[in-house]
């Protein structure tokens, strides 16, 4: 059980096949997350980093388990920020269910560290970025506030 914990739930209007694109590939990822995109091999085993639009490595880990559709596992540490990094690796799961004409996405962000600035500045962060997604997905623009990286971040 993790001592510091965000969970955010959301339906989208959308299919597993979409959200999971969505969520991975950096043509989607640029358009509702600030500009960033992921890399990594999408397979167990395999690092994972969100880059900034300014080329600085944002946030890093490991693909922990990979689930195409359903289920995404990593871990996740923040590079940029001395204070979060230095918490060391938490943990996001993202699950994705189908539930009629949309898609339950679940997501949990944890990591063992108690009273976690990690996870404190993500539950700010993560209801945004969601939401712009759920947006983008639904009627094709993200929300206005998300497409940018914030300046002097």
């Amino acid at each position: 059980m993790a001592d510091s914990r965000f969970v955010y739930v959301t339906y989208i209007r959308t299919t597993p096949e979409k959200l999971w694109q969505a969520l991975l590939d950096p043509e989607f990822t640029r358009q509702y997350w600030g500009g960033t995109w992921q890399e990594s091999e999408w397979k167990p085993g395999a690092s994972w980093r969100i880059m900034i639009p300014d080329g600085r490595v944002g946030d890093s880990g490991e693909i922990l388990e990979i689930e195409p559709h359903r289920k995404l596992v990593l871990t996740w540490r923040n590079e940029f920020k001395p204070e979060l990094h230095s918490e060391g690796h938490s943990r996001l799961t993202y699950e994705l269910e189908q539930h009629g004409d949309s898609v339950k996405l679940t997501l949990i962000h944890e990591m063992e560290t108690p009273g976690s600035k990690l996870i404190q500045a993500v539950s700010t962060g993560w209801p945004a970025i969601l939401s712009s997604l759920k947006s983008l997905l639904e009627t094709g623009e993200s929300l206005e506030q998300t497409r940018r990286w914030p300046q002097g971040a």
